[in-house]
C-alpha cells in the first residue's frame, strides 16, 4: 500500500522526534502492509519553517538510515502545506516540495486549519489552478465547519480539488462526528486516497488497513483498494521511477 501523509522525519515538525522514533514508525508502516511512503512534514507559516532544501536534507538521513537498517520501505518526500497567502510566494521561489502530478499537473497536499474554511480559500485554490498545481485537501473529515456540514465542501470539489481522508478517522479513531463525516464523503464518491496522517505509534500509527476496510464496506472492495494503491500509486510514481 502507498501512504501519501505521513511525518517520520525526525526533528522538523510535530512527528517523529529523532531517528531513533523515525525508524520505529518505518518498521511498523511496514509490518502494516505499507511499503511506499511519501513523508509530509508541516509547511506551516510562524510554526515549522520547512522548506524544499530542509526537508530534503532530513530525507536523506532518513533514507540512509534506512538502508543501514535495512527496513524495506521505499519513500519520498513533499510537504503538507498549511493554506496561507504566503503560499504564493513559496510557489514562486520552487521551495514547495509535491506529493507528484496528476493528469500533467503539480499536487500539493493542502491543509486547512481544522477550525473552518478560511475566507480565501476559494481563490487560493484558483490560482494554484492556474499554475497548473491541483490541491490534494488533507484529512477534511477532521475540519469542524466541514464536519457540521459536510457540503461545504462541494465548491472545493467543483474547482477540482481532490481530497485525502484519514485511515484513523474512517476507522472511528478520531471520534463519531468525523467518522460519519468521511463516510458521506465516500458515499458521494469525493475520496482521491487515504493516507495515515502518522505522527507517533501511540496515538497516530502508520497503518492504513483498518481504514480501507471500513471503507470497504461503504464503496466495496475494489474501490477501497484503489484508494491505497492505484490512486496513491498514480500520483506519486515519479518519486519512484522504476522502483514501483
Amino acid at each position: 500500500m502507498f501512504d501519501l501523509h505521513c511525518h517520520f522525519l525526525p526533528g522538523i515538525d510535530d512527528g517523529a522526534k529523532d531517528i531513533s522514533e523515525s525508524l520505529d514508525l518505518a518498521c511498523y508502516a511496514v509490518k502494516s502492509g505499507i511499503t511506499h511512503a511519501i513523508l509530509t512534514p508541516h509547511i506551516h507559516q510562524g510554526r515549522f519553517h520547512n522548506d524544499r532544501l530542509s526537508i530534503y536534507e532530513s530525507f536523506k538521513v532518513f533514507q540512509q538510515a534506512l538502508l543501514d537498517n535495512q527496513i524495506p520501505l521505499k519513500v519520498g518526500f513533499a510537504a503538507e502545506v498549511r493554506i496561507d497567502h504566503e503560499i504564493i510566494d513559496w510557489v514562486e521561489q520552487g521551495i514547495i516540495p509535491f506529493l507528484g502530478r496528476k493528469q500533467e499537473q503539480d499536487v500539493m497536499l493542502l491543509e486547512l486549519p481544522h477550525s473552518h474554511i478560511p475566507a480565501g480559500t476559494e481563490n487560493m485554490v484558483k490560482w494554484l489552478l492556474s499554475k497548473n498545481i491541483v490541491p490534494i485537501i488533507a484529512h477534511p473529515e477532521r475540519n469542524k465547519e466541514i464536519m457540521k456540514e459536510p457540503r461545504k465542501i462541494l465548491p472545493l470539489y467543483n474547482l477540482g480539488c481532490l481530497f485525502q481522508l484519514t485511515a484513523g478517522a474512517v476507522a472511528g479513531n478520531f471520534g463519531d462526528v468525523s467518522r460519519s463525516t468521511a463516510e458521506d464523503l465516500l458515499k458521494n464518491g469525493l475520496v482521491h486516497i487515504l493516507a495515515s496522517d502518522a505522527h507517533n505509534l501511540k496515538h497516530r500509527p502508520p497503518e492504513l488497513e483498518p481504514g480501507r476496510i471500513a471503507a470497504e464496506k461503504i464503496i466495496g472492495e475494489s474501490a477501497s483498494w484503489d484508494l491505497v494503491i492505484s490512486n496513491p500509486r498514480t500520483i506519486a510514481e515519479q518519486h519512484f521511477n522504476d522502483r514501483l
